[in-house]
């Protein structure tokens, strides 16, 4: 369900044309003949590859990174001995890497005029279910940990589809359907445990925690990989192009031939996924359910995604920006720890940066609304 109202008379060519305007780097050209767009290129003196530079180092990343780039530096400087260290800095990618995973899922519904505030509770319900199911099987092997990672990733998957059938079927708003189920998931968690934490013993998750890869755990590699896949399906693929023309306008999709209620409801299967696995990087990471760890997990999450370009409104995100996004928040958290601040000082941070984030996501609508 789109978050904006939308006019009922765009066109069905409009709402494929929005599908190529997949993020700030795409490059618009004259459409007219062949011959007078290439005239009208070479006129302009500037060629296409420069244009794609330029069009690039305006864009939402592009700024981002420099932020990004800018906090890393000015905490280096407040902790030379500290912040920029290896160990730091390792320690930092590797607590990120789970939030990437859920910012993939967000950017995919958001995109798509979505949202979903849920994340953070299905992470911690899913996380449970794994762990009951891997006491269940019993062993120490990883078919054990593959068994708890399915379970997880299903149970995520429910979530998700029920918040896509709420919004599609019921047309309760996003943001009320998702609400009422990070209550939900929490609460059915803290049953299935009496509202007390799962330690994790099992042998293979601890090997899992302990290898690493060119320096890296196996949770990192694994973000990189959801990263990528999630990118290039986003990207290049035809349900990516479907989801931008369902942000843009969701009724110039449906006159288009998209059937929009079936992509919403898959798009918020896929976040609750990759919340349920987000749930099982917890448990190798922590060890334990961290029941109370995840309250403002959806918050970081969408304060990053917006940060990487992803309109609040629908319609233009692109991953890369949200893995630039994602890092402002959490270097940010991870900054002020080093420096000794009071936790509760991280959330007053995280929050205005949100607000920030989002009134500049208006001012650049109704920029492109100008144009």
């Amino acid at each position: 369900m789109s978050m904006t109202e939308r006019d009922p008379e765009l066109s069905a060519e409009k709402g494929r044309a929005a599908a190529l305007a997949r993020s700030e780097f795409s490059i618009n050209t004259p459409t007219g003949d062949g011959d007078e767009a290439r005239d009208a290129v070479a006129a302009s003196g500037v060629s296409d590859r420069r244009r794609f530079v330029m069009r690039g180092l305006n864009s939402s990343p592009a700024y981002m990174f420099a932020v990004l780039a800018a906090l890393f530096i000015v905490f280096s400087v407040l902790s030379p001995s500290t912040f920029p260290t290896q160990a730091n800095v390792k320690n930092l990618v590797v607590d990120t890497s789970i939030f990437l995973v859920m910012s993939v899922g967000m950017t995919y519904v958001m995109v798509a005029a979505g949202f979903d505030l849920s994340i953070g509770s299905v992470l911690v319900f899913a996380g449970i279910c794994a762990v009951k199911t891997m006491t269940w099987i019993g062993g120490q092997g990883y078919w054990t940990a593959l068994a708890g990672l399915v379970v997880a990733i299903v149970a995520g998957v429910a979530w998700g589809v029920f918040n896509g059938l709420c919004v599609t079927r019921l047309r309760v708003p996003a943001l009320i359907t998702t609400l009422g189920t990070l209550g939900a998931a929490l609460g059915i968690a803290n049953l299935m445990t009496n509202g007390n934490d799962i330690a994790v013993a099992q042998h293979s998750l601890i090997n899992i925690q302990i290898d690493e890869v060119a320096g890296l755990p196996w949770i990192v590699w694994l973000a990189l990989v959801v990263v990528l896949v999630g990118g290039a399906v986003l990207r290049y693929t035809r349900f990516g192009r479907h989801t931008y023309v369902i942000g843009s306008n969701d009724e110039a999709a449906r006159r288009a031939g998209i059937n929009v209620n079936a992509h919403l409801v898959k798009l918020y299967a896929i976040s609750g996924g990759l919340a349920g696995l987000a749930g099982m990087m917890s448990l190798v990471r922590f060890s334990t359910t961290t029941i109370g760890g995840h309250s403002q997990d959806a918050l970081t999450v969408i304060t990053g995604v917006i940060l990487g370009g992803t309109s609040l409104y629908g319609g233009y995100g692109v991953i890369l920006g949200t893995v630039i996004g994602i890092f402002i928040p959490t270097v940010l958290q991870n900054g002020l720890v080093v420096e000794g601040v009071q936790p509760f000082w991280q959330n007053v941070a995280i929050g205005f940066i949100l607000i920030a984030a989002v009134y500049l996501d208006q001012l650049k609508r109704r920029a492109r609304d100008r144009a």
